[in-house]
């Protein structure tokens, strides 16, 4: 199966199931995010056990990229510590962003190195990466909102 092949029935695989779609109450991380250019909104919330992603939902709307990366997202990250969610997004964003980025041990992920293909379409599957820092770094204060201006 070619790259673009596995990119699109990814997307459109999350974009139409999205997995762990909805709010989890009780949280005690919730965070924001909008992007301007296409009107993305997503919030995540999610609950740590101890310095684990214990469980973690997003919801909100926005155009395919948006809602199957943050599909994927909570997946990917959902029982991993929070070191490890913070490298996953880096190295996410840097799949998005830069020309031999290594797919690597990345699973369905890498499917998101298709979107570095439409430079306008970055800000979509990152913003929900961004978000999640901003939950992982919310306290019991009020929720942060992020924008990939």
């Amino acid at each position: 199966m070619q790259l673009t092949d596995l990119y699109r029935e990814v997307i459109l695989d999350h974009n139409k199931h999205p997995r762990n779609f909805g709010r989890l109450d009780p949280h005690d991380g919730e965070a924001k995010g909008h992007n301007p250019l296409c009107g993305d909104q997503l919030t995540i919330t999610l609950r740590r056990e101890g310095d684990r992603i214990g469980d973690l939902r997003f919801e909100g709307n926005g155009c395919a990229i948006s809602m199957a990366s943050a599909s994927m997202m909570t997946e990917a990250v959902k029982g991993k510590d929070r070191a490890t969610a913070t490298d996953l997004a880096t190295r996410i964003h840097a799949l998005l962003t830069q020309d031999g980025a290594s797919s690597e041990g990345l699973g369905k992920l890498a499917a998101l190195s298709g979107v570095r293909e439409f430079p306008a379409r970055v800000k979509c599957a990152s913003l929900c990466w961004h978000t999640l820092n901003a939950a992982l770094a919310q306290s019991d204060a009020a929720a942060p909102t992020v924008s990939t201006e």
